[in-house]
């Protein structure tokens, strides 16, 4: 575990990481500002990943101090490098057997750092967070990453603690929309504030040749073939088997398509995936890539970008980083998708499940003139920096923990 900070104390931040203006949060005494603590269940790779990293660099930056529990992972090293500490815990665990000393554990954390706000992003840290925030106290809210599914009492009850703080964070007006439908949730304590993508990281200005023909040369493509990317780990849901059934209605040698996302989970599910595209016929022009550690790169390869998604998406991460490469997206018609995609001005929506529509839209995106392709692309730029950027989403959620804790009077405002 790491060891505790002392009061007020906060880790640097790396000085090579850009700031972004949180100037009007910084406290008005000039003195540290509030300790806020997220959790969630580890630090791997993924959206809710991305936006606790994204968030503690905001509040660091705010000049508040950011701690995390997790059980770990590899993105524990890039929360400390924007300033933020990170506290082990098996947050994450299913077990009973854990729960107390977990619980415990998490009470002394919040005390001994003199927590002013708990913000949970899953369900069993969130079980363990609303209890241990209100055994000290503090104020506990909570964003609704996942897909609100709720097909049973007893998932709808496991899923409830979501919706038990003094705020809650939806991440698109759909599932907010869910959420007061399926929960009966009070209006007044929903705040809808969507996905933000890093605008510098994401720019295809600052993507440079050596970047592309690195994964170029790694994923063999070969030259004046245009490329179907379909950014996503191996899940059903995600719907590579649909997309795989699109491709087989398009003329055989006139794309490439790279399915990008870890593999490794589902290897079974990614031989099958395989051996269902020989068998249609498209075997030799889809490639299972792997994840990469260069999405941006990746991004400016394709000519289309792909979201299949079976289910609706809660919001769609792939879109708006698609979006602001200036790629065109073509997305299954539901779900965020809905909120971050313009119609036939930044991509096309389809009709979930339908393999047809799905080949529709890539022949209309992959048939796009140089002109067209070049309006469409700052169309998509613009629209993403305009509503979907990190800093709109920390700003927003800043202001979130802003009015909860102006509310109960926090003399470190």
């Amino acid at each position: 575990m790491t060891e505790p900070l002392e009061a007020g104390a906060t880790a640097a931040p790396d000085p090579n990481i850009s700031v972004e203006d949180f100037e009007a949060f910084r406290p008005g005494h000039g003195g540290m500002g509030p300790t806020i603590l997220q959790l969630l269940p580890a630090l791997g790779s993924g959206g809710v990943e991305r936006g606790t990293v994204d968030m503690a660099r905001a509040i660091v930056q705010a000049g508040w101090r950011a701690l995390v529990v997790s059980r770990g992972g590899p993105m524990v090293h890039e929360l400390e490098r924007v300033g933020g500490t990170h506290i082990t815990l098996p947050i994450h665990s299913k077990n009973p057997l854990h729960w107390r000393a977990t619980f415990d554990a998490l009470v002394d954390v919040i005390h001994r750092e003199r927590v002013d706000l708990v913000h949970a992003r899953s369900r069993i840290p969130a079980w363990h967070g609303i209890k241990a925030a209100a055994r000290n106290r503090v104020p506990f809210v909570t964003t609704f990453h996942q897909r609100p599914t709720a097909a049973t009492a007893v998932k709808r009850a496991y899923n409830s603690v979501m919706v038990r703080g003094e705020r809650v964070i939806a991440i698109s007006h759909y599932i907010a929309e869910r959420l007061l439908a399926d929960y009966g949730m009070d209006a007044d304590r929903l705040r809808v504030i969507p996905r933000g993508v890093d605008l510098e990281m994401f720019d295809p200005d600052r993507v440079p040749a050596e970047r592309m023909i690195r994964l170029i040369n790694k994923w063999r493509l070969p030259d004046g073939v245009p490329v179907v990317m379909m950014p996503g780990r191996i899940t059903a849901w995600k719907g590579h088997k649909l997309l795989i059934d699109a491709l087989s209605k398009l003329e055989r040698g006139s794309f490439h398509c790279l399915m990008v996302g870890d593999d490794t989970a589902r290897p079974e599910a990614k031989r099958r995936l395989e051996a269902y595209a020989h068998a249609t016929g498209v075997g030799a022009f889809v490639h299972f890539v792997g994840r990469t550690d260069d999405m941006p790169a990746a991004y400016k390869l394709a000519d289309v970008v792909v979201s299949a998604s079976l289910d609706p998406e809660p919001f769609g991460r792939v879109m708006i980083e698609a979006q602001s490469m200036g790629r065109p997206i073509v997305a299954t018609d539901h779900g965020g998708a809905r909120e971050t995609v313009l119609e036939d001005e930044t991509g096309w929506l389809v009709t979930p499940g339908d393999a047809g529509a799905l080949a529709a839209g890539l022949k209309t995106a992959l048939s796009l003139d140089e002109d067209a392709r070049a309006r469409l692309s700052a169309k998509a730029i613009a629209h993403v920096r305009a509503h979907f950027s990190r800093y709109q989403m920390c700003a927003r959620t800043l202001s979130v923990y802003t009015e909860i804790l102006s509310a109960r009077g926090c003399e470190r405002l």
